[in-house]
Order: structure tokens, then sequence, then C-alpha cells
């Protein structure tokens, strides 16, 4: 019934298999991957046909992963999946960024690759696995693809690398890498890194290359047993070949004359005017306009390349590593508690940082469990950003996968959380692009969060790097373009301080790169890395020393655990009341730790007091403040801790005889009183007689120690006892009867 494969094999000290012809059998390739108890269903479906005039080709990749695969039930309402969480979003672009390029230029028909999540052990990630199983989908399905791709996760501790490091090694690592690539060499790399030196990094890439090569074989060796009939691509005609001519004869000259103009959008204007001659000159000859449009960019990729490798001038007259001009500031909004804006030639980007408590905290329900993440970042690329008009909503693919980039950039420099107990937030509205947004947002978040007076442990910036690659030879650009990202090979992100890099992510356009273009990549962008923190330090070169005025104070006690309950009190009553009269924001935690926020630093001593006087013990012979509560014939109850309330006897109300006691105090009423020991069930007792109750100070010894009605009963207790009287001498009569 089934034609069923299998292939085994031992990988990183768990067992890598891969089965095919069971399940899904109507995808044009499916495999079932599984590393260690993680399972991955991976099927890849193309259609036999391209649309009329699509100019493009149309991939998509979707990661999902289901409840059932760890053993729960998803929340909210409907009980089922919903929407892509950024989890699957960042994924699914994990996925598709090395398996795009493997695709031959001319094929336009729509592909969908579908990687869904059975199982997840909570050890291993089925990132690693979907990604093998992606790619052995697709080597088995007949659809063109240059593979097969193979992956790896590479960890770094103790000098060593770890190939696919479980989730309890990756909590200790320095290093988090994703390297993707074909036996050729490396296709993708997306990492983030404790300010590790470039060699180190460079290692990194060089070991999982390797380390993944076992895993390409296999899926090779699945092929030739499973694999279906490739499909028949058909071959450019005569046609084809004398349109590309012509568009060449009618252009080339046009465009290098356009792409000697500097300025982005004049250049953009040349280059749509020399499209639009073009197209009028081939509509008058009859020729395709699609067919045509297409040649054109093929022909711009030519001109910008050459120019490059043949004169060493790049489109905006630099040499291939200059840095466009920057300018850096800081404190631009006035209530913010930090801003920046780093523009760096025609990009910018206006970051903007938030400080918060732990009730802003973002709760992530992942399959591994709910956690909560106390750093956000968050980037937008409006249109208007490149001069385009367009739909504003929710943030897609590109500006979760940029914003996430920044985030490992910026993250392995926080203070630790027991340190700097705040919620940071950052916002990069991408205002300017002409490339490399993302590491401008690097540049902007770092100097937005110093000026709210974060302490970072220093600055960090960040580069992205090109490639123009022929035959002929290469050249590497640093700090590239948009038509360079777009017309060139490769883009190359480096992000990290003056001690080392923390994020490094690639994308190649082409089959490969060889480890010595990665070196001088490397090591290009680290110049370009120290140029560009020479300029941010300019405008700050280290945190503020103080958090922002407009930004809340955090105080951090400590209480014993068993003083939670009081704290909060029955139904949340007590807590609430504290919020509402002090307007503080009051994080309590299971170990006791309680952080107190609020802009006002008297409503948060006033918060902190309240706290204390509800966990602290009262003390024999301490004088404190109280209020009457409460009065009875035999005293006043008087609240001077917290929520605790101690009785003042009306013998101790004040010196001499008290007839009654609302005579002294009324309820309501604020006195000091002296705390002057507890009766036989615990109970608090108190003294006003011994307390002056103007000045609170004790004058015990002026007015006499007069104890109280509970010693004298404890001092008649101690007294020895009076012998019994004889019966003969108790009757006889008093003297004077």
């Amino acid at each position: 019934m089934f034609n069923y494969y299998r292939k085994e094999l031992d990988w990183g000290g768990r067992k890598l298999i891969l089965e095919t012809g069971k399940i899904a059998r109507q995808a044009d390739g499916a495999v079932m991957a599984r590393y260690g108890d993680t399972i991955v269903l991976c099927t890849a479906v193309g259609v036999k046909s391209s649309r009329p005039g699509q100019d493009f080709f149309p991939l998509t990749v979707n990661y999902q992963e289901k409840a059932f695969a760890a053993g729960k039930i998803p929340g909210g309402f409907f009980k089922r999946e919903g929407r892509p969480s950024e989890v699957e979003v960042l994924k699914s672009r994990l996925i598709d960024r090395p398996i795009r390029p493997l695709f031959p230029d001319n094929f336009r028909n729509e592909v969908q690759v579908v990687a869904t999540v059975l199982s997840h052990d909570l050890e291993n990630d089925p990132d690693i696995v979907s990604m093998i199983g992606c790619s052995a989908a697709l080597t088995l399905s007949g659809i063109p693809f240059f593979g097969p791709v193979g992956a790896a996760r590479v960890g770094y501790q103790d000098g060593q690398y770890i190939l696919n490091p479980t989730a309890e090694q990756m909590k200790n690592t320095q290093l988090d890498l994703v390297v993707a690539g074909t036996s050729e060499g490396v296709l993708m790399v997306e990492s983030e890194a404790q300010e590790l030196p470039e060699d180190v990094m460079l290692g990194a890439v060089t070991f999982g290359h390797e380390s993944f090569q076992p895993v390409i074989q296999a899926i090779i060796e699945l092929a030739e047993h499973a694999a279906k009939d490739p499909w028949t691509l058909p071959e450019p005609t005569a046609e084809e070949q004398a349109l590309k001519a012509r568009v060449d004869a009618l252009a080339r000259a046009g465009l290098e004359e356009a792409y000697r103009e500097p300025a982005k959008e004049a250049r953009h204007l040349q280059v749509d005017a020399v499209r639009a001659r073009m197209l009028e000159a081939l509509a008058a000859e009859g020729a395709d306009p699609e067919k045509a449009k297409a040649r054109f960019h093929d022909l711009e990729a030519d001109v910008v390349r050459s120019a490059i490798l043949d004169t060493g001038r790049r489109i905006d007259g630099r040499d291939t590593t200059s840095i466009r001009p920057i300018i850096a500031e800081v404190g631009i909004l006035p209530r913010a508690h930090g801003s920046a804006l780093f523009t760096r030639g025609e990009t910018q980007a206006f970051c903007v940082a938030t400080l918060g408590t732990g009730q802003d905290e973002q709760v992530i329900d992942a399959l591994e469990g709910e956690y909560r993440e106390h750093f956000m970042l968050h980037y937008n690329f409006p249109p208007y950003s490149v001069g385009e008009a367009g739909r504003l909503g929710s943030p897609g693919r590109r500006e979760v996968g940029h914003g996430k980039l920044a985030w490992r950039a910026v993250h392995p420099l926080l203070p630790v959380k027991d340190k700097f107990p705040y919620t940071l937030r950052v916002v990069s509205e991408i205002t300017e692009s002409n490339g490399s947004s993302s590491m401008a947002t690097v540049c902007g978040s770092s100097l937005a969060l110093m000026d709210a007076g974060v302490p970072l442990r220093r600055p960090v910036a960040g580069i992205a790097m090109g490639l123009i690659k022929e035959d002929r030879g290469f050249a590497v650009l640093s700090d590239i373009l948009g038509d360079e990202d777009h017309l060139g090979d490769m883009d190359f992100k480096v992000a990290g301080t003056e001690a080392g890099v923390t994020a490094l992510q690639m994308d190649i356009k082409i089959t490969s790169i060889t480890p010595d273009i990665m070196r001088i990549a490397l090591g290009q962008a680290r110049e370009g890395r120290m140029h560009i923190l020479g300029e941010m330090a300019k405008a700050l070169t280290g945190h503020r020393g103080d958090v922002a005025a407009t930004a809340p104070r955090i105080t951090v006690m400590n209480v014993p655990r068993e003083k939670i309950r009081e704290v909060i009190g029955t139904g949340g009553k007590v807590i609430r009341e504290i919020v509402e009269q002090t307007g503080c924001k009051i994080d309590i935690e299971d170990d006791g730790t309680i952080k107190i926020a609020a802009t006002d630093a008297l409503l948060a001593q006033r918060a902190i007091d309240w706290i204390r006087g509800i966990v602290a013990e009262p003390e024999v012979g301490v004088i404190y403040n109280g209020k009457v509560v409460k009065t009875a014939e035999f005293g006043a109850f008087v609240n001077f801790l917290g929520s605790r309330d101690g009785l003042v006897h009306i013998s101790e109300l004040q010196p001499g005889r008290v007839g009654k006691t609302t005579d002294v105090v009324n309820v309501g009423d604020p006195v000091k009183v002296k705390v002057v020991g507890f009766d036989e069930r615990g109970k608090v007792k108190l003294s006003m007689r011994v307390v002056d109750q103007a000045t609170g100070e004790d004058i015990t010894e002026k007015v006499g120690a007069k104890p109280g009605r509970g010693d004298r009963r404890e001092r008649r207790e101690q007294q020895p006892p009076v012998e019994a009287v004889p019966p003969e001498v108790a009757e006889q009569p008093a003297i004077g009867e």
C-alpha cells in the first residue's frame, strides 16, 4: 500500500530519521523528520505552470506549531491555533532563506512548503529538524531545486563548539548560531553571541557546515530511492535571446548614466525614464512588455555589478570600504524615557526607549511552556520611508525578522534583570530607507537605551556588507545601499561592540561563498563597526547614570514568604488599597521580592512604609504612630503597624485616673503609643501614658512606671503563696472588740 522509505543516521549524539511514502502522499514531496522525540512533517507542492505575466518566483514557506506536539491545549476563547506567532514567523523565514536561492532564475511557478511540528520533546528545537525535512521534501518532489540543503545549530562553551546543543545546554552557551548550506558552501547564517571575536564566529560557521555534510548525504541517498521525476524546464528561445539583445541596445547607455547619480530619488527617476523609453520603443516593435521588464532588471544588475568589479566605483561614488556620513542625536523627544535619531546616508531610524515594570512584561505561550520577556524591540517600516504610498497594517514577516535581528544584537549587552528590574521596550520607526535599516535600528536602539539610563555594558553598532561575485573576481562592499542589496549576491549583517560580535546574519543569493570571502567580509565589517561606534560616541559615550526623570523609579524590597499573603490581603484587598491610594505599580513575586514603581518619590516611600508596616513585627519598647479604630469601656484599640492593632488599657491612656475612654480619645484620633508587652494570647499591649503625645518622647521615668493590668497579674503570679491561717487564730476577736 505504501512506497515507504526510511533513512537513519547518528548525528550529534542523537538519531536523525527521515521517512517518506506513508503520510501526505498526495504532496509532491513529503518527509517526516525526527530528531530525538521531536517530529516535524514537511511537505512541498508546486504548481505545474506559471501565471501569465508572472515576473517573480512565488515561494511560500509556512512553519506551524501544533499545541498537541507538547501535550497542550491552546489558550484563548476558541481553543485552537490562530494566527502565526512571532516564533513561527521567524522560523518560517529561517527555512525560506537557504532554499530560495536554489531555484532556477527563470522559474516562476508557485511553490508552497509547509513544516508542521507534530511532537516536541522540549530538548531538540524543531527549527533544525524543519529545515532538514523541508530540504528533503523539495529534493524528493521533482520541483526544480538545486539542493539538498543541510542545517545545524552551533553552540560555544569553554572554548569548544557544540553541535545541536540541547535546551539545557543552551542556557550556558555563549553562542546560538544556525547555519545552512549545500555541500559546496554556506547559504545562510543566523546568530546571537556574547561579544565573541570574528575568528570564533567564522570557526562556528565552518564547524556547522562540516557537521551537516552527513545529513546532505543522507538526503541524497533517500532521493535515490524515493525521488520523483524532475520537472522539465523550458530552454531560452531564440526570440528571448533577441529580446535580451534589443533591451541591452536600447537601455544600457541610459542605465550606465543613471547609476552615476548618487542621490537615490534622482537616480530612480532616471532609471524609470530609461525603462519608459525602452518599453515605448519595444511596444512599437510588437515585443512583450512583461518579458522586456524582466530583461531590463537583468541589465540593471549587470550594469551595477560590472561598474563595481571593473572600476571599484559604487553607485554613490564610494569605494568598497567607505561608510556613508553618519549623524547620531539623542534626547529628541522631551517626554520619552530615551530617544535617538540615527542617520546614515539616506537611511534613518527614529528609536524610542520606554521603561516599564514587571506588569508590562510580554507573556509568551510557547510549546516549551509559558515564559515572560522583559525586553522587546519593535521595528516598523512605513511606506513613506521609501517615498511610496501604501497600506499601514500589522507587522509583516520582514518587520518581525528585522526587529528580531536588532533584538539579538542588543540583548547580550543588557544589564541582568535582578540589578535593573525594568521592562524595556524599544520602537524603531524607519523614517528613511536606502539600505541596512535593521543595522540603523541596532545603532539607534543602543543610543535610545543609553539615553534612558539603561546601563548597557557597551554601545553596540551594526553594519551591512554586500558582495559582487563573478567568474572574473569579487568585491566585498561595506555599508551597502538598497540597490546594491537588491542587485548583489550577499546580504551580510554584523552587529557588535568594540569587544566582539553580538549578532550575525548572512543570506546568500548565489549557490555558496567561500570561507575566504567570509573572512574578508568579517574583517571589513569590524573596521566599519569601529568607525560607526566612533560616530555614535559623539552623541553619547555611555548610559546617563540614572534613569530618565520621566521614567518610573523602581524600589526592590524583600519580605518573608509567609508574609506575602498579608501584603496581598483577602482577595487582593490590601494590595489594591495600597495601589489606589499611592498610585504606584507593585509587583509581588513568589520568593517575597516586591517591586514598587512610581514617578513620585513621596508616593513610592508611602507605599514602601505601608508594606513594611504590614510585614514588620512589633517590638517591645518601640514607639509607633497610630490611629484609634475602636473604643470600649476598658480602653481603646489602636492601629499602629500596618494592619496590626493593639489595646491601650484605660489605665494606660494618660497619667492619673480616667473616668471613661472617650474622655481621652475617640475613633479616628492620631496617637503615639509604646509597645509594653503581649498578653497570654499574643495580643499587643500598648501605652499612651508613657509617651509625650506632642513630641513622641518616651516619658516613662517622668511619670513613673506603672504596671498595666496584665503586668500586675504576672507579678501576682510570681509572688510566693500566702501561708494558710490556723482556724483558731482566725476565730479570735480583733483587738478593740
